[in-house]
């Protein structure tokens, strides 16, 4: 008996995961199918039917995702994610249009070699009821503003500013030529981070990591292995980011948590 219960547990686990997968993977169909499998099988699962509700959702079929978000509240009345987007489908009213941000990205593409790629959480964030339609994959630009370096949605909205030390960095190779890609990666009442990608390097910033480890810089010499730090980069003990790639990459959200979006992860 304790073997069997053992076996539906991993089921379980495993089949969650699934569901986030396809979730990340922009393949909503199937994450349909996954969180109704899950759901059978265990009818109480408060993440599978708001992973189920954000699914149905990102297909068009707002009556069902918003049947699944209310059998998310049968079962846990104070739920965060599922009440938050039952609002927003009620605000829908009679249009059968919702404001979301459809501008996707696959968050996998930005696990890339070490130092290319970090998490970076925002500061001076704006209005949460201004937020509300920016979730996690939605794309996301960076924009320089004086010595900030502002986030914008991509209907140009302002989200937030980069904290000051990873800012100022990332200003300087901006200047210096180099190109970059976000995504929302956490949308909370509370809080936002954004990934952020090097996707072209200029060649005058050749040996510059975009997200160095603890302030230092690979830079290697032609024909040499040595690692030199870079002038002005050694104040940065605390680097204000996690570095996405290599060993150390970044885990996206997967844990339960009320102000994480609807896969049953990341807040909107």
């Amino acid at each position: 008996m304790v073997r069997e219960d053992e076996k539906l547990i991993r089921y379980h686990e495993q089949r969650g995961k699934d569901a986030i997968e396809m979730a990340m993977q922009a393949r909503w169909q199937e994450a349909v199918e996954i969180n109704k499998e899950i759901i059978a099988q265990f009818p109480a699962d408060v993440d599978a039917y708001n992973r189920l509700g954000r699914a149905l959702m990102e297909l068009g079929k707002y009556q069902l995702s918003r049947g699944a978000y209310k059998k998310a509240v049968e079962y846990d009345p104070f739920n965060a994610i599922a009440n938050r987007n039952l609002r927003r489908l009620n605000d829908m009213g009679e249009t059968g249009a919702m404001d979301i941000d459809m501008d996707k990205v696959e968050p996998r593409k930005f696990i890339e070699e070490i130092g290319k790629a970090g998490v970076l959480t925002l500061e001076e964030l704006a209005q949460k009821e201004k937020r509300a339609s920016t979730v996690a994959g939605d794309k996301a630009i960076l924009k320089i503003s004086g010595s900030n370096l502002v986030v914008e949605n991509s209907r140009g909205e302002y989200l937030g500013k980069v904290e000051p030390k990873p800012a100022a960095r990332l200003i300087r190779l901006m200047l210096g030529g180099n190109k970059y890609a976000a995504t929302v990666v956490k949308s909370a009442a509370d809080g936002m981070t954004v990934m952020v990608r090097e996707i072209f390097q200029d060649p005058s910033q050749v040996g510059k990591l975009s997200f160095p480890p603890k302030g230092m810089e690979e830079f290697r010499a032609y024909g040499s292995d040595k690692l030199t730090k870079i002038e002005g980069d050694e104040e940065e003990d605390e680097s204000g980011y996690t570095i996405v790639g290599g060993d150390e990459v970044e885990v996206l959200p997967e844990e339960n948590d009320e102000d994480e979006d609807d896969t049953g992860n990341d807040d909107e």
